[in-house]
């Protein structure tokens, strides 16, 4: 059985983030040959041209871990209808030197949750811009805006009843584009 890894971007770099509690209960809804590795963003410095021929081990970490990955899952929040400042930061490190981008041809799925009731849908579709500008080819269908509310996580930090039937089916399908991309 073909094993897939998934390299995490989680857009919060907050301890209690719920972006990053919900890229977890997602991996556990995956098949068991799929593999899920949150990168770390929180140690990149800003993004500064001048580094590109000699970026940061931080930068070389990144990079390396995305080039090795088979696929990739955003899971961000929104701030001020946007992505966060340390996503797009992610972003531009890995996407430079122009012509060197870790990110492009890489299958990709986008999903967020927040407190807010649209859920983190301006932000999905900033973040779509930026990845289909990169080449990486995204899942488009279903969007999933999702809203924190009790219940939405169990006591084990799973998806909860309410929502777990909706995000099985979606991860069936990113399962899916994953597998078409890396056939």
């Amino acid at each position: 059985m073909t094993q897939y890894q998934i390299a995490v971007i989680v857009g919060s770099i907050r301890r209690d983030s719920f972006n990053a509690q919900l890229a977890k209960a997602l991996a556990k809804l995956a098949p068991a040959n799929f593999s899920f590795k949150q990168l770390k963003i929180d140690d990149l410095p800003l993004y500064n041209q001048d580094n590109d021929n000699n970026p940061p081990e931080s930068v070389k970490r990144l990079k390396s871990e995305i080039a090795s990955a088979n696929g990739l899952l955003f899971c961000t929040p929104e701030y001020n209808r946007s992505i966060p400042g340390v996503l797009k930061n992610a972003i531009d490190h890995a996407s430079r030197p122009y012509g060197q981008s870790a990110w492009a041809k890489k299958p990709a799925s986008v999903i967020g949750i927040s407190v807010g009731a649209v859920g983190t849908a301006l932000a999905q579709q900033h973040l779509r811009n930026i990845l289909s500008y990169l080449d990486v080819p995204t899942l488009n269908q279903p969007e999933v805006f999702l809203q924190i509310k009790d219940g939405f996580f169990d006591a084990n930090g799973n998806i909860g009843e309410g929502s777990k039937e909706f995000l099985q089916s979606w991860m069936d399908l990113f399962v899916d584009w994953i597998k078409k991309h890396n056939s």
